[in-house]
């Protein structure tokens, strides 16, 4: 019979400033219940103090949470439950992270004032990335924010006037042979599979200064077959769902980058849409171009969804699946 090991820890952790530790603590404590659920430990608060009981190591790894979240609550930043599962997510990760170079980076303030920043480790080298570089590649699941984060610095490049004019892409390829039969002109039936595009631009800007803008072509939103043909200078150029671009679209659109300008690309490597012959532009422009200088690759991963919970949930879930069929189309080979 083994001998049971004891591995039960308190901490306690004093906090200077009432009113931050209010914030922190959030309303009716709804945070300091969320973190006991996230890692299992009990919080009890007296003044100015939290105490920790739990294993040690989940008690240390509370203990640098709410350290860190005091320090970020103490700069003004408002946090929301969802930051707290982002925060613990993120330390979870690794423990060294800190936490204010992600939460204390402001991409964009919307119009609402609501302000835009990274959540994630990821999201943080994704915008490092894009500050950094004139072509960066955003590779991960849904809802992790790549086009949403792109959006942003796009919006802030170009009201900064570090960019005349925004150009977003996306291929229409779901359409196929269908789209004839959609009602409309052709600028009516791509509309749909534009709008994902037209969601996060009118979220940052209010809808008649973004239509005035789109008006006026300083913003526009396309399908890729449009970008043919063109040299676009001074611009920010983002293309979604990349993953659905043959060889021959990634190619034509990696040329179109001119002088002053950057481009972002977006896609999900696991949806791709394209007949099976046909080679996805985004996975072959990753192989050719992973190692070249200038050119960065992001990649993210169920972590750093920014969705509902339940969305991490799924991907999760769908994960495990496909390396359950690969297994299982590797033993038939075999």
């Amino acid at each position: 019979m083994k001998e049971k090991t004891e591995t039960a820890s308190t901490e306690r952790v004093d906090f200077g400033d009432s009113e931050t530790l209010r914030n922190l603590c959030g309303e009716h404590d709804r945070n300091i219940r969320l973190i006991e659920k996230l890692a299992a430990v009990n919080l009890g608060i007296r003044g100015n103090a939290i105490s920790i009981a739990g294993d040690r190591i989940p008690v240390l790894h509370i203990r640098n949470l709410l350290l860190q979240l005091y320090q970020i609550s103490g700069k003004g930043y408002p946090l929301f439950p969802a930051d707290i599962e982002y925060a613990h997510r993120a330390l979870s990760e690794d423990a060294t992270v800190d936490l204010q170079r992600i939460f204390l980076d402001t991409v964009f303030i919307s119009s609402q004032k609501r302000v835009i920043t990274p959540k994630s480790i990821a999201q943080k080298s994704y915008i490092d990335a894009i500050r950094s570089s004139d072509m960066v590649f955003g590779i991960g699941p849904a809802g992790t924010g790549k086009t949403y984060l792109a959006m942003a610095m796009a919006i802030s490049a170009l009201l900064e006037k570090k960019v005349n004019r925004i150009s977003l892409a996306r291929p229409a390829v779901e359409a196929g042979e269908k789209l004839g039969f959609l009602p409309g002109d052709l600028a009516e039936k791509v509309n749909p599979y534009l709008r994902p595009l037209y969601d996060a631009l009118f979220d940052m800007i209010d809808f008649d200064r973004a239509s005035a803008l789109i008006h006026k072509g300083v913003i526009e939103v396309a399908p890729l077959a449009f970008m043919r043909g063109r040299t676009l200078n001074d611009s920010f150029v983002i293309l979604d769902e990349a993953q659905n671009t043959t060889s021959e679209q990634m190619k034509m659109f990696l040329t179109r980058l001119g002088y002053g300008s950057k481009a972002v690309i977006t896609g999900d490597v696991t949806q791709i849409d394209l007949p099976t012959e046909k080679v996805s532009g985004l996975v072959e422009a990753e192989k050719l171009l992973r190692k070249t200088e200038g050119i960065r690759f992001v990649h993210f991963s169920e972590l750093d969804v920014v969705r509902h919970p339940l969305v991490q949930q799924v991907i999760r879930a769908y994960n495990h699946l496909d390396c359950r069929k690969r297994k299982d189309g590797q033993g038939q080979k075999g």
